[in-house]
């Protein structure tokens, strides 16, 4: 069953690679550490996204690009963090994170196995295209961990009510 407005997000520990500024150097790698959502974001204003894929492309051309170029309206509406989720390891989040140029700005997390996004009936199997369990194309805005309004595409290859803008109209 999917995770509807009003209900309180699961707990989780993403495993993720912080920014650091040594990771500019395009041949670092980074370490990975985990990212406590109970610790993180509790009793903050929270815009989480998922994508099926990094690198795929329209996560890579359409989804994440929105919400770079849109992060600082977000901040300004009262937006403590921006999250972007997706079932792939977090180097490859790394990676894909610093050639989009999130920096310490957006955060990019692994949900190993899509189970996050499972236990909130938000998965995607996509095993029939050689991709496996993946996250929904999906987006919510949290409130100290609360549901406040969820919004997930119909079709995962396209981007219509997930973008960084649609977000912005219900802040």
């Amino acid at each position: 069953m999917t995770i509807s407005a009003g209900e309180k997000v699961p707990v989780a520990d993403f495993p993720y690679v912080p920014y650091t500024p040594e990771l500019d150097d395009l041949s670092a790698c980074g370490t990975v550490a985990n990212y406590d959502i109970a610790k993180e974001w509790a009793g903050k204003k929270v815009v989480v996204f998922a994508v099926p894929g990094a690198f795929t492309p329209t996560c890579h051309a359409n989804h994440l690009p929105g919400y770079v170029k849109k992060y600082d309206q977000f901040k300004a509406k009262g937006i403590d963090v921006v999250a972007v989720i997706a079932a792939n390891d977090p180097f490859v989040l790394s990676g894909w994170a610093r050639v989009e140029g999130l920096k310490d700005k957006i955060v990019a997390l692994t949900d190993t196995d899509a189970d996050w996004s499972k236990s909130i009936g938000l998965s995607l199997d996509l095993s029939a295209k050689g991709l496996g369990v993946r996250t929904n194309r999906y987006a919510l805005i949290l409130d100290d961990l609360v549901v406040k309004h969820i919004r997930v595409e119909v079709n995962p290859s396209s981007v219509e009510v997930t973008g960084a803008e649609h977000l912005l109209a219900l802040l």
